[in-house]
């Protein structure tokens, strides 16, 4: 019996599973048939429609701006340094790093003394020289009266020989006379060839005694060259760096003790390429005369300076290309330190007919994508003549009131259909930038502000001064709101 009853629920099992398998054979052949009913209808496409930053592109007359960096030197520096060794004994009273001095005032002094016993005995022979001199000149002098009165007495020796000569010839003279001035008359010429001789060492004397002289002049000189060496004194007006020196401090031989900088005397040390500098010289090579721009960035400020074209550098240094530009800074002067690394920006000579757009707007090959009839996109050509920054100096041949495509993406190419998005349609969606506050709502915030105890007080007085204007800006009132949750 149990048999009978198993075999029966086996066919009945049996029987539902071949009818659920041809139940689901149906289904399928249904669906493919519906299937290729289907496939002979087209899918309807649609046109895939992309949306980009459009800006008009107007031309105009322009001056390019050449962004350089360079370094702040001084072109008229000077070292301190010892001329001889010795102790400090004296020091100025703002002589230290950053203080201000004037033209001749004394900055360091070094012990004097042996410099001035050196002056003393210098200055001592100097005055032994002059008495020598004073001496050789009246020995001189004797010397030459001493010959006068020689020459002299030979004179009448010779005419008393002349005369014993005269008596002899007429008989009346004896030979022995006639000897005896002949005797005379010689012993006079050799009195004045001594005299002579002694002259002639008088005149050397003093010769000997002038040079004597001169080279005790040299040597006080000398020594007063040394005495004043003990002091160093600033020979411009100007600033002081580099300090290194302390009352009673001993220096050596030319050692330096600090630096003396002209703050007036300033200049900007600057490189650009060689295709830019051809565009800053003129047919005869010469530097055109072009206003220069000087910013230094100081935090959240930017301090300025002007300058002025000076000198380009002789020669190209190894390892380096470009030309290396120099300004002189005639504006500002405060502002700027030798050191300093600024921003230069350099107006170039003005373009006729150009367009400054976004360099993101231009492809590698040099075209732009312009906006057409119905939207759709075209290409063009246009000509770089300025890289400055994120933008780009152009000109090209395009109709008034043409507008390209700000930024190029790969998604974007010619034919391709645009939903342009212009910068008036941007600055709508973004709403104002000021709002008129009802008067809980203001004073909500400024009690939250005055009340506050963590914000600085800089912080309060900005926020405080910002909620008392009549059009309070959206950023102050969204900042606030967010922090006491309102």
């Amino acid at each position: 019996m149990r048999f009978l009853t198993r075999s029966l629920m086996g066919l009945f099992l049996l029987a539902l599973t071949v009818g659920l398998l041809a139940m689901g054979g149906f289904s399928i052949f249904q669906a493919m048939q519906a299937r290729n009913a289907e496939s002979g209808r087209a899918p309807t496409a649609r046109e895939r429609i992309f949306a980009a930053n459009v800006i008009p592109v107007t031309f105009k007359t322009m001056s390019p701006v050449l962004t350089a960096y360079g370094e702040v030197r001084s072109t008229r520096e000077l070292e301190l340094r010892a001329a001889t060794a010795g102790t400090i004994v004296e020091l100025a009273p703002d002589f230290e790093d950053g203080a201000e001095v004037e033209k001749g005032a004394l900055l360091v002094k070094l012990d004097p003394a042996e410099a001035q016993a050196a002056r003393d005995s210098a200055a001592a022979t100097v005055a032994e020289a002059e008495a020598a001199l004073a001496q050789a000149e009246r020995a001189l002098t004797i010397a030459r009266d001493d010959v006068t009165a020689a020459q002299r007495q030979a004179d009448l020796r010779l005419k008393a020989l002349d005369r014993q000569r005269s008596l002899s010839e007429r008989g009346v003279g004896s030979a022995a006379n006639l000897e005896t001035s002949e005797l005379a008359a010689s012993a006079a010429d050799q009195a004045v060839l001594n005299r002579r001789s002694a002259l002639s060492t008088a005149q050397a004397q003093l010769d000997t005694a002038r040079t004597s002289l001169t080279r005790a002049k040299i040597g006080l000189t000398e020594a007063d060259r040394k005495l004043t060496d003990t002091e160093i004194r600033a020979e411009f007006s100007g600033r002081l760096a580099e300090v290194n020196a302390v009352a009673g401090g001993l220096v050596s031989n030319n050692e330096m003790l600090g630096k003396l900088i002209d703050p007036n005397a300033l200049e900007i040390a600057f490189r650009v390429s060689t295709a830019q500098f051809a565009r800053l010289i003129d047919a005869r090579g010469a530097l055109r005369d072009l206003p220069v721009g000087v910013e230094l960035v100081a935090g959240e400020e930017t301090l300025t300076a002007k300058a002025e074209l000076s000198r380009v550098s002789a020669a190209v240094d190894d390892g380096v290309t470009g030309r290396l530009l120099f300004a002189r800074v005639t504006d500002g002067l405060g502002n700027l330190r030798p050191g300093d690394f600024v921003t230069v920006r350099l107006e170039e000579p003005a373009l006729e007919n150009v367009a400054e757009i976004p360099a993101a707007a231009v492809d590698a090959d040099g075209t732009v994508l312009v906006l057409g009839p119905e939207d759709r996109l075209e290409t063009a050509d246009v000509t770089v003549l300025r890289r400055q920054g994120d933008a780009v100096i152009i000109r090209a041949e395009f109709a008034p009131g043409t507008e390209i495509v700000a930024e190029r993406t790969p998604l974007l190419g010619r034919g391709i259909k645009l939903r342009p998005m212009r910068p008036s349609q941007s600055q709508a969606a973004a709403g104002p930038e000021t709002i008129n506050l009802d008067p809980e709502r203001r004073a909500k915030l400024v009690s939250f502000v005055e009340t506050n105890k963590v914000m600085p007080d800089t912080a309060k007085q900005r926020f405080l001064a910002e909620l008392k204007q009549d059009e309070v800006p959206v950023a102050t009132v969204e900042k606030l709101e967010s922090r006491i949750g309102g």
